[in-house]
């Protein structure tokens, strides 16, 4: 009787598929419900005709129908979408998750493998298709068009930091042998002809390093310059919501071109944003708050969101302050924060960044200016 009853019980509702992905194998986890043993199996890391595969056995095995619905989930990450956007057409209800935003045990030493982590998100996936929105947070993906359009800033950045490091480690090396050589005109030349505090040259080794350093960066350069050339002849098209949100960006004092485009790209051309409390939650610049009992402490801001507009932000709230200074927002952090010291200023501007974020979500979503800010005059 025991197990007919599980046999006739195992056929109702979907099944549950978790993805544990690895850059050479992938483990699947198969359940029908919470409490049962998960079925898992192990593949080659892309592998989806094996995968889907897997998905019949699985239905099989636990006496599905055929065309029994799959609901799956796999944590935002490395692999980027595509496995979601491979899934659906195949009739899989998939989940991207905030890896960051999953339940965790509170201990300070808990034991982690790939199996439990399966069973793990076995579990908060059976919880979740039951009602409970508050064991994790779903990402929303975004359309081919929409992730293709942040290509071209998100590698701005990273040649950034690389003229950057570049640049410091030629500095750092110069630091080392007591030299302070400024400009970049002829500068192996003037490597050669220096000499040491103490009158000697400069070492054939570091002269080597220098060298190697110094050819790296006319490639960053030149490969910055295309890019800036690239996304200076971009045109605005009216007729998205992209474009639209570049437009509103664009026309307030202190919004380049640049900044415009990446919050455009990033978050207002395809997120739906439902209050201000989550859209700084989106990108990390909401408070950790810390209290238990009589303990209240404040933890600074979480950084767990996309960090390419948390930076941006900061940026343009310093820029708010130079170009906006009658503006509603700059005359509150002057109230607040510009009587104080150096850090409290740097505390004040991730608050501003945060306040400014939500008025140009307000301005951009609602048509509402931010308040006192001035625009700039039509070309």
């Amino acid at each position: 009787m025991t197990t007919m009853t599980r046999d006739v019980e195992s056929t109702v509702g979907p099944l549950l598929l978790a993805f544990e992905l690895g850059q050479r194998w992938w483990k699947l986890g198969f359940t029908t419900g919470v409490g049962q043993r998960p079925r898992t199996r192990r593949v080659t890391a892309g592998a989806m005709d094996v995968v889907l595969t897997e998905i019949a056995r699985a239905k099989a095995r636990f006496r599905l129908s055929g065309d029994a619905p799959v609901i799956s989930c796999d944590e935002a990450g490395r692999d980027g979408f595509w496995l979601h956007r491979f899934l659906l057409p195949h009739g899989v209800t998939n989940h991207v998750v905030d890896s960051s935003s999953i339940e965790v045990n509170r201990r300070a030493r808990r034991s982690k493998t790939d199996q439990l982590d399966l069973s793990g998100l076995l579990t908060w996936l059976a919880r979740f298709h039951a009602g409970d929105r508050r064991c994790w947070r779903v990402v929303r993906v975004p359309s081919v068009p929409d992730e293709d359009a942040r290509q071209l800033h998100r590698p701005r950045e990273v040649l950034q930091g690389d003229r950057t490091r570049l640049i410091n480690r030629l500095k750092a090396t110069l630091a080392t042998l007591g030299l302070r050589l400024g400009g970049t005109r002829a500068f192996l030349t003037r490597v050669a002809a220096a000499a040491l505090p103490d009158g000697r040259p400069v070492p054939g080794g570091a002269y080597q390093r220098l060298a190697r350093d110094w050819a790296l960066l006319p490639a960053v350069e030149q490969q910055l310059a295309e890019v800036d050339l690239e996304r200076a002849a971009l045109r605005v098209d009216p007729t998205t919501r992209t474009g639209q949100a570049v437009e509103r960006l664009h026309r307030l004092r202190a919004v380049g071109p640049a900044g415009a485009w990446v919050l455009a790209t990033e978050i207002f051309g395809w997120r739906e944003i439902r209050n201000g409390r989550q859209l700084g939650a989106l990108v990390g610049l909401v408070p950790a708050v810390y209290q238990s009992g009589e303990t209240s402490r404040d933890r600074g801001i979480t950084r767990a969101g996309n960090q390419h507009v948390r930076r941006l932000m900061v940026q343009l709230a310093w820029g708010w302050l130079r170009w906006q200074p009658t503006s509603a927002l700059s005359q509150w952090d002057a109230r607040r924060f510009a009587t104080g010291g150096a850090r409290l200023r740097r505390i004040g501007i991730v608050a501003l960044a945060r306040k400014l974020l939500v008025a140009f979500w307000h301005d951009v979503d609602h048509g509402v200016v931010p308040e006192g800010a001035v625009l700039k005059a039509p070309v």
